[in-house]
C-alpha cells in the first residue's frame, strides 16, 4: 500500500492570507518601547533571543518573558516591552505581519489576546531560525536588513507551525489544523473555496460520517461547517469586490451560486445564508 499524501495545512492558507513581513530593531537608546493601537489588519512578532524582559498591557497586566520566546500582539492592542536596561534590546527583534489576503479576519482572531510562546521545547526547525536571527543581532552585517526581513517571514511561517503543533484548548481556527480529520476538510475549503461544498462532501474529505463530522468540527472550530465556509466565501468575495471586479465575477471566484446571492449577502452585517453561498445542507 502507497503511503499517504502528505497533508499541507499551511500553504493554502497562507496564499489566503497573503503575509508581508517585515522587521525592525527597537530603539538603541531606551529600555522601554511603546507601542499604540491601531486599526490594522496586522500582527506585532517579537522574538527575544536571550535576556528577559516584560510585557505591559493598558490593564496592567505584567507578562514576564523569559528568552527564548515570541510574543504575538494584534496591531489594534496597545502595549509596552520593558526591559532593565537598553542593552537588553540588542536581543529583541521586531516585526510586523501584514495580511493582504482576504482570509486575514480568520487568523487575526485566533490572537484575541496577546501570546507568549516560549520555544524551549519548539522544534528544531524553528530553533534554527530562532539562532540565526540570534546571531545577525549581535553585531551590523553586510545585507543585514534583506536576511532579517526573510527570517522573519520564516519565523512567521515557524510559528503557525508550533502552534498548529500545541494548539490552545480554547479551539478555533488553529486547534482545527491540529486535528488531522477536520484539518483535511479545511484545506480542502481553502484550497478550493468555490467548489460545490456539501456537509456529506466535507465529511468525507475528513473521512467521517455526516453526523461526526459536523459535531467535532462544530467542537474543535466553535462554528458549523456552513458559518466557516460562508465566512471564506463572503471575505473572498469582498475582496474581489474591492480590488475592481465585478459581482459577477466576484461571485463565480467565491464560490456563490449568482451575483445576487451575493449582493444580499454582501448586504447584511452577519455572514451570509450558507444555502446562498451555494452550500447545501451545512
Amino acid at each position: 500500500m502507497p503511503p499517504a499524501a502528505h497533508l499541507d495545512r499551511l500553504s493554502a492558507l497562507l496564499a489566503g492570507l497573503a503575509p508581508r513581513v517585515r522587521v525592525g530593531r527597537p530603539p538603541a537608546d531606551s529600555a522601554r518601547l511603546d507601542i499604540a493601537a491601531e486599526a490594522a489588519p496586522c500582527l506585532h512578532l517579537y522574538l527575544l533571543a536571550e535576556g528577559e524582559m516584560a510585557l505591559e498591557l493598558p490593564s496592567i497586566t505584567h507578562h514576564a518573558l523569559q528568552a527564548p520566546c515570541i510574543v504575538v500582539c494584534r496591531a489594534d492592542a496597545a502595549h509596552a516591552l520593558v526591559a532593565q536596561s537598553p542593552a537588553a534590546f540588542r536581543h529583541l527583534m521586531c516585526a510586523r505581519a501584514w495580511f493582504d489576503g482576504p482570509v486575514a479576519a480568520l487568523l487575526m482572531g485566533e490572537f484575541g489576546e496577546p501570546l507568549v510562546v516560549a520555544l524551549a521545547g519548539a522544534e528544531s526547525s524553528l530553533h534554527h531560525v530562532v539562532n540565526l536571527i540570534a546571531a545577525e543581532l549581535q553585531a551590523p552585517r553586510c545585507g543585514q536588513p534583506a536576511l532579517l526581513d526573510r527570517a522573519g517571514d520564516i519565523l512567521f511561517i515557524g510559528l503557525l507551525r508550533h502552534l498548529i503543533a500545541h494548539p490552545s484548548s480554547t479551539g478555533g481556527l488553529l486547534s482545527g489544523l491540529a486535528e488531522p480529520r477536520i484539518a483535511r476538510a479545511l484545506v480542502a475549503i481553502h484550497a478550493r473555496p468555490q467548489d460545490h461544498w456539501t456537509l456529506e462532501a466535507l465529511a468525507a474529505e475528513a473521512g467521517m460520517s455526516r453526523t461526526a463530522f459536523a459535531n467535532t468540527f462544530r467542537d474543535v472550530m466553535r462554528q458549523t461547517p456552513g458559518k466557516y465556509l460562508s465566512a471564506i466565501r463572503l471575505a473572498i468575495a469582498r475582496r474581489a469586490v474591492q480590488s475592481g471586479k465585478g459581482l459577477k465575477t466576484a461571485a463565480r471566484d467565491a464560490g456563490y451560486t449568482n451575483s445576487s446571492a451575493l449582493s444580499r449577502a454582501l448586504s447584511r452585517l452577519g455572514p451570509p445564508d450558507p444555502a446562498g453561498a451555494g452550500s447545501v445542507n451545512l
